[in-house]
């Protein structure tokens, strides 16, 4: 059987990408890619890049704040959301140029085209070609969802807010996750009036509690409205805005509402279960832990395949794939003490188990303490840190590590490397602490705040 490549990508995001460059550059590969959209994907396009950009953008008036109290003459003036996105899309523009380039260098080819899978081993580029490839790699994402209501159609999703004509100057954020908290403390950073409504009784579900209800906390002392236990069933345009209905029937008028309630898989109209591909209840593609589909030729990875939707897990499944299909060496990707961070003001980091999860696997000990931070404590606010660790009463292992306040993403990263190394309680107070800072805490917790 005569093959076009030996790999052909359905994707262009952090996951395609890395598989494609890995696959040609490494292992000698003729590999093509296509990519309908922007090459980046939606973390450097539409998610966590353009994302993390606006969050610095939206401490800044706190910063200047802080600074006033710190004996600088310091004011905050206007924000100027055109100049800023102006420089936000050429940054953007250079990333995916970068994406472009890697890609070339690797020896991929490129089609600016969408692909839809024929047979195991045929696709159909947009523009009528048919190609033929020994492997495909499905890594085409996913995208936000807002579910059908009466007036859905004036909401918008976080794929909108980056191209906004002008920034609204007041939101309703509906959505308790991590997109729903972010964008809410973003948009409050940058001046709006932030209502953020949720079905739950607490943001952040999946979260340990201790370390939510501290942000849902900060939050609200910030300004920001939670409405938990709250779902919108209508939304209609009013004489002076957009008039959101709450189950509840408390109508609240604004400028905006934006949907953060879920994103879904990129699978419809690729020809996948057609194919035999096995397509699960929320549309992700179901594979094994090598990423194969129930087609032999068929992979994927990323977040269409609903494992977990983080973009460097995609980069080391994409990695993984091309290392074990084309480098002679199998390897799989463990989706278990994954660290992640949640970028409200002020931050989530979290790596390994709650406390509650914990607790229903075995005998624990909780050690934690909350204090305000030093910097912010000298400027006057009231903001509150947490360091928490969940340790096994029998190994004494840590089995997670939550943190909430300045630069948490920073700490937890390198918390996650020492818990995925077996770290012990012992292991952490044997660490000499670094004097004064907000991760000491972690080395000086000598007393459990409660065991069970």
């Amino acid at each position: 059987m005569t093959f076009d490549y030996d790999l052909f990508v359905i994707g262009g995001g952090s996951g395609g990408v890395r598989a494609a460059r890995i696959a040609s550059g490494e292992y000698k590969a003729r590999v093509a890619l296509a990519e309908e959209d922007r090459m980046g994907g939606t973390c450097v396009i539409r998610g966590c890049v353009p994302k993390k950009i606006m969050v610095f953008a939206s401490a800044y008036p706190d910063q200047i704040r802080d600074a006033a109290r710190y004996g600088w003459d310091a004011t905050a003036g206007g924000f100027d959301w055109p100049g800023f996105r102006t420089r936000l899309n050429a940054e953007l523009d250079r990333l995916e140029a970068t994406y472009r380039a890697t890609l070339s260098g690797a020896g991929v080819t490129v089609f600016n085209a969408r692909a839809t899978l024929v047979d195991p081993h045929t696709v159909r580029l947009s523009s009528g070609e048919l190609l033929r490839a020994r492997y495909i790699l499905v890594a085409t994402g996913g995208r936000p969802f807002v579910p059908g209501f009466p007036g859905s159609e004036l909401a918008i999703t976080s794929n909108d807010v980056f191209g906004m004509p002008s920034l609204p100057g007041r939101v309703m954020v509906v959505g308790g996750g991590y997109i729903a908290t972010e964008f809410a403390c973003i948009l409050h950073g940058l001046g709006a009036r932030v209502t953020l409504a949720c079905r739950g009784r607490q943001i952040l579900r999946g979260f340990d509690d201790e370390a939510r209800n501290l942000v849902a906390e900060a939050m609200q002392d910030r300004g920001i409205k939670i409405r938990c236990g709250v779902t919108v069933t209508r939304l209609e345009r009013g004489p002076g805005g957009i008039l959101a209905t709450p189950a509840d029937g408390d109508i609240i008028e604004v400028d905006a509402v934006l949907y953060a309630t879920g994103r879904v898989p990129n699978t419809e109209g690729l020809g996948l279960a057609a194919l035999g591909v096995g397509i699960g209840a929320r549309g992700q593609i179901l594979v094994d832990r090598y990423s194969q589909t129930a087609v032999p030729s068929v992979f994927a990875v990323g977040d269409v395949t609903g494992r977990i939707n983080l973009t460097p897990v995609a980069i080391r499944e994409g990695h993984a794939f091309a290392d074990t299909v084309f480098g002679g060496t199998a390897r799989i990707v463990s989706h278990d003490l994954v660290p992640s961070t949640v970028f409200t003001q002020p931050e989530l980091g979290t790596v390994g188990l709650t406390e509650d999860a914990a607790r229903a696997q075995e005998p624990i000990e909780v050690y934690a303490t909350s204090f305000r931070p030093m910097q912010t404590q000298f400027a006057g606010r009231s903001d509150r840190a947490l360091m928490k660790l969940i340790v096994s009463q029998s190994s004494r292992r840590v089995l997670g590590c939550h943190i909430v306040g300045p630069q948490a993403g920073e700490m937890i990263q390198l918390a996650a490397v020492a818990i995925g190394m077996g770290a012990t309680k012992d292991d952490f107070d044997r660490t000499v602490a670094v004097h004064p800072t907000l991760a000491e805490e972690l080395v000086t917790l000598r007393r459990p705040a409660r065991k069970s």
